[in-house]
């Protein structure tokens, strides 16, 4: 049985914003869609998922081919700046409980 999945508005207008932006930064570096796809290591097919913004390629895939064209992604001028981030969510990471449980009410059904 197949699901379609719905996204928010704010999600799909992301991700066209972001396909757009790099197809821009393809095209001002001049390369082709192959050649782009060829560098990732994905398929032109996949390359043009993502430049339509659309929500199935992984995501790893889709930071991989920003980065080889230049969009940044978050503010890594300086490598310990992102290293920063990581050590203070690890941080607080270790301070939440390792996973979030609601209790279970127990129905009295007992008349």
């Amino acid at each position: 049985m197949s699901r379609n999945r719905t996204y928010s508005r704010a999600t799909r207008e992301a991700l066209a914003l972001f396909g757009k932006a790099i197809r821009v930064g393809r095209a001002e570096r001049g390369l082709t869609a192959q050649e782009l796809a060829d560098r990732a290591g994905i398929s032109r097919t996949t390359l043009s998922s993502i430049e339509k913004g659309l929500p199935g390629p992984e995501v790893g895939i889709v930071f991989e081919v920003a980065s080889i064209i230049g969009i940044r992604l978050f503010d890594h001028d300086q490598r310990n700046t992102l290293e920063a981030h990581i050590a203070r969510l690890d941080e607080k990471l270790t301070l939440l409980p390792k996973s979030v449980r609601h209790s279970v009410k127990r129905v009295d059904d007992d008349f």
